[in-house]
């Protein structure tokens, strides 16, 4: 048998010490039947040491820390990184640790989340209450197709609790150079056939639409954007009389110049809930109980982006929601530093 020479191999090898940090302060002045108001405020940082086996292939080690401000643990979290990503043909497949899209920080203070889903579909706010996340990934971008679907695990399945996971997709179909077509999918899910604690519960939601406008990313764009919505809600699957089928519609207008971007949205939804969904967006009250009727919620925002300096990302954002009859405001800082070390 023919063995490799890891001299020969090493010897090829880029190593890159790289280090992600972000600093958020999200403050909601909100007290309504559908959601409670908080103040989110934290750094969370990840320090690596990407190693690029060749053009292919990539091993990431490192660790990772968040650090909620005012809490009596030197960390809210700590966690072990470590990440194999395979590219090749425009395709990146990717197991371990998930790597966090928004650490520029662009989408969440612009209202995307984690994975780029609508809020009412995954709140924006897990990009700072749950920055760390693990599992696997593929992402594709094409001339005409580019997607991201991702499965990652939250908790095992042991005798004080269910195993929870979420799964989705986030793709787009560009049929020219203004008009795309966004589809999305996302399941959260818990279950787990070793111990059985609790019910086992899903919670589904997929939105389809249209996208007409130039690239966010521009130095002046404007866009609309249409979706319906609907979501299948189960919090036991031995209990049919809870579920829930929902369905809704979003409008939103968004345009952009020299760093500023401003938005409005209008949402309309019918018995739409969705666990990990931003609550002003549901058909469930703080409390639990069932809303039925038709809700609405409107929001307006603006936003001004800084980049002092290469790698370095600042954004600052103050929204106006209407949420039924409750008028409420927040506002948003955030920052993000990325920084990287060629070794070898």
């Amino acid at each position: 048998m023919a063995m490799a020479d890891p001299a020969a191999a090493g010897a090829q090898e880029r190593i890159t010490l790289g280090a992600d940090l972000l600093f958020y302060g999200d403050n909601t002045e909100f007290r309504n039947p559908f959601r409670e108001g908080e103040t989110i405020f934290g750094t969370a940082g990840w320090l690596t040491a990407a190693v690029d086996v060749n053009d292919r292939v990539t091993v990431s080690l490192g660790v990772f820390g968040n650090q909620r401000f005012g809490s009596s643990d030197a960390f809210e979290r700590v966690r072990p990184v470590a990440t194999l990503a395979v590219r090749g043909g425009g395709s990146s497949f990717l197991v371990g640790t998930l790597p966090s899209r928004e650490r520029t920080m662009d989408a969440p203070a612009a209202g995307r989340g984690l994975h780029g889903l609508l809020p009412a579909i995954q709140r924006e706010t897990l990009v700072f209450e749950r920055p760390y996340e693990a599992g696997l990934q593929w992402t594709l971008q094409r001339r005409r197709v580019s997607h991201e679907a991702w499965l990652a695990w939250q908790k095992l399945n042991t005798p004080a609790h269910r195993e929870r996971l979420d799964a989705g997709v986030n793709g787009a179909l560009t049929l020219s150079r203004r008009i795309s077509v966004p589809l999305q999918l996302h399941i959260v899910h818990e279950g787990g056939q070793q111990f059985s604690v609790g019910p086992v519960a899903d919670s589904i939601a997929g939105a389809a639409g249209v996208r007409i406008g130039g690239a966010p990313d521009a130095l002046e764009f404007s866009a609309v954007e249409l979706y319906g919505l609907v979501s299948r809600f189960v919090p036991d699957r031995e209990d049919s009389r809870r579920s829930r089928d929902g369905r809704a519609f979003l409008g939103r207008a968004s345009a952009g110049r020299a760093g500023w971007t401003a938005h409005v949205l209008f949402w309309r939804g019918d018995d739409f809930i969705k666990d990990e969904g931003d609550p002003n967006y549901l058909s469930i009250r703080r409390d639990g109980t069932h809303y039925g009727g038709i809700r609405d919620y409107a929001e307006a925002g603006l936003m001004r982006t800084f980049r002092p300096a290469p790698g370095v990302v600042l954004a600052a954002a103050a929204r106006f929601h209407r949420t039924e009859t409750h008028y409420e405001y927040s506002y948003r800082i955030v920052g993000a530093v990325r920084l990287g070390w060629r070794v070898r």
